[in-house]
């Protein structure tokens, strides 16, 4: 199937201001959102979610981008890679977390380590995390209502994972210099 990305010229009338937000938000409309931009449902959903993140999560922007590296790195979704190491940068999450996690290598901080593990132990295992891992959650300081936070966020990466999995948008300039490969079977 070809998904053809959607501009803010061809978007229908009901998209339209929504990709006008996200261009308000971001400075330009990265081009995931123009394979979302088929439907008013998924582009609004994704801001939606993605806005009550940034709005009610507990979890510091950097643990936020920590989850949402991790999934797109257990997800294999390089455009995800790419941009969530340039957003993780921009709020200051640890250089060192950061290629660790695009890595799959052990984290030196312990909660982020805490974190990713659990993260991506969410997706691995459909939810189904053993208890020993989400005893470790615990053990680094997070909360039960931080669990529900990171489904939340695994929900949001899920949408955007999938839909660039099945739309392949190149992965924008601002990102490029982040460009990430999935790891080969």
């Amino acid at each position: 199937m070809k998904i053809e990305l959607i501009t803010h010229e061809t978007a229908s009338e009901t998209v339209k201001p929504l990709l006008d937000q996200v261009k308000k938000t971001y400075g330009f409309v990265p081009n995931t959102y123009g394979t979302f931009a088929h439907s008013p449902l998924a582009v609004a959903a994704y801001l939606q979610i993605n806005g009550l993140i940034e709005e009610h999560s507990t979890l510091t922007p950097q643990e936020q981008q920590v989850v949402m590296l991790s999934v797109s790195v257990e997800n294999a979704c390089e455009y995800c890679v790419a941009a969530h190491t340039v957003v993780a940068g921009m709020v200051k999450t640890p250089p060192d977390a950061v290629a660790s996690i695009r890595d799959s290598t052990p984290l030196a901080d312990p909660r982020l380590a805490a974190l990713s593990a659990f993260s991506r132990n969410l997706v691995k295992n459909r939810g189904w995390v053993p208890e020993a891992e989400q005893q470790a959650f615990l053990d680094a300081g997070f909360t039960i209502g931080q669990v529900f936070d990171v489904i939340t966020i695994v929900g949001l990466k899920t949408l955007s994972n999938y839909a660039n999995h099945l739309g392949d948008p190149k992965v924008d300039d601002a990102f490029a210099s982040a460009a990430w490969k999935r790891p080969q079977a």
